[in-house]
């Protein structure tokens, strides 16, 4: 007696079509299961086996073998629990066959027969739509993240019993019929950053002075490009960074799509929320991070704080204190926008798409150069020399803005002066975009942070003034920058011109650009 039920697995952000395939042949009471299963796999034994009995099946007394295909491909994870036991019924002759024909089949079995939900399901059914697989049957803790791939059917499931066609038909089977809708149905209902938590991480209304880092936080906001912010203790750094998400646009249907495929994968749509995430993630690793866990591990791997903070903001707060190859497996990502991780026999790439976001104080006590009142630096030279080489060369040219927050000189004055609120500035930045957006569809091309754009071409592309192109040129002798920051200071300019509604980069805008580069000299 044999029998093969559609399953699914995910590999990196991707799901991947399993065949479970039971046999059931005489000899003595065992059970196999063959096709490189993790620990996670094997045990699925014991569950199936105790929900069988408890959901009034009766588990067969013969050798059966589960053969997971394809076999070379490692399997982990619980999501093959609801397809073996539909396996084992169908070769047993308990249940027919029939309707599990062209039909994905995931969810996990507790052992009094409930189906639990998954994670991954966002990347597994997309993956059966495109393998012309029908109908899904699933857990109905995955129903709200399932019905947003259009043109399946989908059958929520509460318990293992469910599946018993002789006493119940597949008409009766929790049948979902949700098509996709527009985006005002998913708004920030599972968002990281809800209209609540929005409002809750303040206003950049209430930052007192700082009006040049708020400046350069519209527009690293309105380009995507990376900032980093030096400076004493208590200036404001992290509050400023902090209410970046607020200013940042929603996302796009086809990037909430993507950004919550990701949170799926990474088991973390499994609270009972609803809908897709609407705004951009916002990412803050501590700094005792691995590296596995900045950029995604395993022996399968999983998605890392990169990936989460796909297409929004990483934020690294206290950038020295990571250790320092930590920091260095930024680099590619933030080139790229992929994480590249190989394994003996297989490649897996994950999407990176990112904001990078960073502060830090001058020096392990935080006031080298800030010394005020009682404050003064006790710390060494070669102390800030070995605090400082934790940011190398190559990992600070890839950050576009670099810039010190001083402490306020005067308060009163300070508070006094106009500046603008988070609201106005994201109508800034939302202008931006829409800016950049009509200008580069004309011209066919986009120029962002993350664009592979370089030299005559970037040049041609952003429109440069031949004034501009001179102070620029001239910059790059004098300040001895590298070719990259050549590159990032004309998509800064580029930005900046955008944030004025300006086809043309001035020198103007070059010259604001060029002064966001402050720290290369001062680190290094």
């Amino acid at each position: 007696m044999f029998s093969v039920i559609q399953g699914a697995s995910v590999y990196g952000v991707d799901g991947k079509s399993i065949s479970v395939e039971v046999d059931i042949s005489s000899g003595l009471p065992q059970i196999s299961i063959v096709g490189l299963p993790d620990p996670a796999v094997r045990e699925s034994v014991e569950r199936v086996r105790a929900a069988l009995k408890n959901s009034g099946f009766t588990f067969p007394l013969d050798r059966i073998t589960v053969n997971l295909a394809p076999a070379d491909l490692r399997k982990e994870g619980t999501a093959f629990d609801l397809a073996i036991a539909a396996g084992i019924l169908t070769a047993s002759g308990q249940i027919n066959d029939a309707p599990f024909e062209r039909t994905l089949l995931i969810g996990e079995l507790s052992l009094n027969g409930s189906v639990r939900p998954v994670p991954g399901v966002l990347a597994m059914i997309e993956q059966a739509k495109r393998s012309g697989i029908e109908r899904i049957l699933l857990p109905s803790g995955n129903v709200k993240e399932a019905v947003w791939i259009s043109g399946m059917e989908l059958y929520a499931l509460n318990h293992l019993n469910e599946l018993d066609l002789n006493k119940k038909k597949q008409a009766d089977w929790t049948h979902i019929r949700v098509p996709l809708g527009n985006m005002s149905a998913y708004g920030s209902t599972n968002s990281p950053l809800s209209v609540a938590a929005l409002e809750s991480i303040g206003d950049y209304g209430d930052v007192i002075g700082q009006h040049q880092a708020k400046r350069a936080m519209l527009i690293a906001a309105a380009g995507k490009q990376n900032i980093l912010l030096s400076g004493p203790p208590g200036t404001g750094k992290t509050m400023m960074i902090r209410r970046l998400p607020g200013i940042l646009p929603p996302l796009t249907e086809q990037e909430a799509l993507e950004v919550t495929k990701i949170y799926s994968v990474a088991g973390k749509l499994l609270d009972g929320s609803q809908g897709l995430i609407a705004q951009a993630p916002f990412r803050a690793p501590h700094h005792t991070i691995s590296t596995g866990g900045l950029i995604g591990g395993g022996s399968i791997p999983k998605p890392g704080e990169v990936t989460l903070a796909h297409r929004g903001v990483l934020f690294l707060d206290e950038l020295p204190e990571f250790p320092r190859q930590v920091l260095e497996v930024l680099r590619q990502p933030l080139e790229d926008r992929i994480v590249t991780i190989s394994r003996s026999k297989a490649v897996f790439q994950f999407p990176a798409d990112i904001m990078l976001a960073a502060s830090y104080n001058p020096c392990p006590c935080g006031y080298y150069g800030y010394e005020y009142g009682d404050k003064h630096c006790t710390c060494s030279a070669s102390l800030i020399s070995r605090y400082r080489s934790k940011i190398s060369g190559p990992l600070l040219d890839r950050i576009d803005l670099q810039l010190q927050v001083p402490r306020p000189i005067s308060l009163e004055q300070q508070a006094s002066s106009p500046t603008l609120t988070t609201q106005q500035m994201k109508e800034l930045v939302l202008q931006a975009r829409s800016f950049r957006l009509a200008r580069t569809t004309e011209k066919n091309s986009i120029q962002t942070a993350g664009d592979p754009t370089t030299g005559a071409a970037l040049r041609k592309a952003i429109s440069l003034k031949p004034e501009a192109l001179h102070l620029l040129d001239h910059a790059f002798e004098v300040l001895g920058i590298s070719m990259r920051a050549y590159d990032r200071i004309l998509k800064l300019a580029r930005t900046i011109a955008d944030l004025e509604t300006s086809e043309s980069v001035e020198a103007e805008h070059v010259a604001e650009a060029i002064q966001f580069r402050g720290l290369d000299q001062i680190i290094h």
